[in-house]
């Protein structure tokens, strides 16, 4: 079963989440603010957040930065799911942005939450289960076991690439088949789960930050393009490509 961190300031939404988390057999902890959830987050090592957006103090989006942050400091990297009033596109947009895996507008049902709980869950066991060796392609090694990736410059630099749970899975995924166009919908199948009910435009957000990540400058200068590995076919969805060759 699951550790899984709730940083709510309503109490009674608090509560409500806690009985739908225990009742899935998970362990759950619960915080009323943003200073208060950082520090739980980094005792108990949670493998799922449930955030709320508007906390006081520290907001729910800059709690989901820091957390994403703590990778580079070996802390686990959980699924993090946002939770606002707010339904708006625009928020929804700046969540997955910002690092949320998830996001659900309240009210909203208990019966859904756990869903969708075991819907992030079930993602793990499947990446975990298919991991298998080393893609390596002209700039890129991609090791599936470490769940590493690292850019290859040509002076023999290798710059490792700091990627959360699901961006790593999604370039997996696109990097097995270069040249294959994925459409949206594939894409969510594969890497979210055939049962996921949220927003099917958390692909673009999740590709939009791959190439942030992946485009990089060493103290070289050398710059690999912001669409040396991920291309866009309009109209349909992504393929993954390196333009100098692939392995």
């Amino acid at each position: 079963m699951a550790v899984v961190l709730v940083i709510e300031d309503e109490v009674n939404v608090a509560a409500m989440i806690r009985v739908c988390v225990e009742s899935e057999g998970h362990t759950c902890y619960v915080t009323h603010n943003g200073n208060e959830g950082l520090d739980k987050f980094c005792k108990v090592q949670p493998d799922v957040v449930i955030l709320d957006l508007m906390l006081p103090g520290i907001n729910g989006l800059d709690i989901c930065a820091r957390i994403r942050q703590f990778i580079k400091s070996k802390q686990k990297d959980p699924y993090i799911m946002m939770l606002t009033g707010k339904v708006e596109e625009i928020d929804r947009i700046i969540g997955f942005s910002t690092g949320a895996d998830d996001y659900m507008a309240k009210p909203f049902s208990p019966v859904e939450l756990a869903v969708r709980i075991r819907a992030l869950l079930r993602r793990e066991l499947r990446q975990q289960a298919n991991s298998e060796g080393i893609i390596e392609t002209h700039h890129l090694l991609i090791d599936q076991e470490r769940r590493i990736v690292e850019i290859k410059h040509t002076n023999g630099i290798r710059e490792t690439v700091k990627l959360t749970t699901l961006e790593f899975n999604l370039l997996v995924v696109l990097a097995k088949r270069p040249g294959r166009v994925w459409s949206r919908a594939q894409l969510l199948d594969t890497v979210w789960g055939i049962d996921y009910v949220g927003d099917f435009r958390i692909v673009d957000s999740y590709i939009k930050r791959l190439r942030q990540k992946l485009y990089s400058t060493n103290a070289t200068g050398e710059k690999l393009d912001k669409t040396q590995f991920i291309s866009t076919a309009p109209g349909i969805g992504y393929s993954f490509t390196d333009s100098n060759g692939t392995v």
